[in-house]
């Protein structure tokens, strides 16, 4: 046999021995999930979501990794959720310019839309109540009201965590920018702990009904 005939058997036996190897494990989704509030004011009602955030970290062992990224004017931390990329995202400004950090992050980490979580306070809802909630307007919440502005879209997903309302509709300023009274913080880590796990059960949903992204290099 020639030299040329046993090179190109010999290339042949190598395309056939790669094709008979195990497939590659395949890419997750990347999602987006932001934590609105005043970041100067952590532990406040209106800042509930960055609590949210925090315990999600530490849901996923990565509490210890947050990093502050200047491009996006933000802590963000990674975490993998199975074959799923979760960018961590707490904006370093002030509520009512939320918006600003989640859309600079979204075209850092190429995600459209879709591929966001925001996670905020609710004043319609009562403490330790949370819901799921897929677009629609910012219902007076200028978190997501500066989101939508923008994303210049309203589809993304939400995550409304319940804070209850003042008695005195006058006082819903001074009673979100609040902390959580004695009481109120016994109930948190509870509320906290079953936030995350509807977020990540939505997740779970989400990527299991086949959406699929191309993660970038």
């Amino acid at each position: 046999m020639t030299r040329a005939a046993l090179g190109l058997l010999g290339a042949g036996l190598s395309r056939g021995m790669s094709r008979s190897g195990p497939e590659p494990r395949p890419h997750g989704k990347r999602w987006l999930v932001a934590g609105l509030g005043n970041y100067g004011l952590q532990g406040t009602r209106h800042s509930v979501g960055m609590a949210v955030l925090n315990q999600l970290a530490r849901h996923l062992n990565v509490a210890d990794q947050w990093k502050r990224q200047h491009q996006c004017c933000a802590d963000v931390v990674i975490a993998y959720f199975g074959e799923d990329e979760l960018v961590l995202l707490k904006p370093r400004q002030l509520m009512n310019v939320n918006g600003h950090s989640v859309a600079q992050a979204a075209k850092i980490y190429q995600l459209t839309v879709e591929d966001i979580y925001l996670v905020h306070d609710e004043l319609d809802k009562p403490l330790g109540k949370v819901a799921m909630k897929m677009g629609g307007s910012a219902r007076g919440h200028n978190g997501v009201r500066s989101c939508i502005s923008c994303l210049n879209s309203n589809v993304m997903s939400r995550l409304r965590i319940g804070i209850g309302r003042p008695s005195h509709s006058g006082a819903v300023e001074r009673y979100v920018l609040d902390r959580f009274t004695a009481a109120e913080q016994e109930q948190l880590p509870q509320l906290l702990e079953q936030a995350t796990e509807l977020l990540l059960s939505h997740i779970r949903h989400r990527s299991l009904a086949g959406t699929t992204c191309t993660s970038p290099s």
